[in-house]
């Protein structure tokens, strides 16, 4: 298997763009503007037999223009976990940074907050045997920062150079890990 990922390993996983269609321009701030992307919650059931976590690691700065609140996040998650165990998938935890882009904070990405915080909460995440997967230059600089292996989810051909590997989509990378 790829990288010799085994139950010893963490799966890292963006959210907007990754797990749910991206509002671009916008942000989903509620349950109704949450839609799975294809083969999303497939993907995501294969992972939770490979890895030892999922875990999601989402910068939510709607949050911190006033255009929701933690509350409607966490209901947001919920839905998404509910969708999920549809197919027998689950993220075991939710992460998410709140603040603005001009709050220069700790926890949101491209620092590395998010991925300590979780480290802390479940001691057993080596980051040398975790994998980050995200739609943007921020997501990989993350999980490059704190020495995991990198999945870059292309949009639009879009690419990046210093990711490890680059797909369309989680069902890509599952196929990949499946193979």
């Amino acid at each position: 298997m790829l990288w010799d990922i085994d139950q010893s390993w963490t799966l890292f996983l963006d959210r907007d763009g990754v797990i749910n269609q991206r509002i671009w321009g916008d942000y989903v701030k509620k349950r109704s503007e949450f839609i799975l992307l294809n083969g999303s919650a497939e993907a995501i059931s294969f992972f939770n037999k490979v890895f030892a976590r999922v875990l999601v690691v989402t910068n939510q700065q709607g949050i911190g223009k006033g255009l929701m609140t933690e509350r409607n996040l966490i209901d947001i998650h919920a839905y998404c976990s509910e969708l999920l165990e549809e197919k027998n998938g689950r993220i075991d935890t939710y992460y998410f940074a709140p603040d603005l882009t001009s709050i220069h904070n700790e926890m949101r990405k491209p620092k590395s907050g998010m991925g300590l915080k979780a480290q802390n909460d479940f001691p057993e995440i080596d980051f040398n045997k975790s994998v980050m997967v995200g739609d943007s230059d921020s997501d990989i600089e993350f999980g490059k920062n704190l020495g995991m292996k990198t999945v870059y989810v292309s949009h639009k051909g879009a690419t990046n150079n210093s990711a490890n590997l680059i797909v369309t989509s989680l069902i890509e990378f599952k196929n990949i890990l499946a193979s």
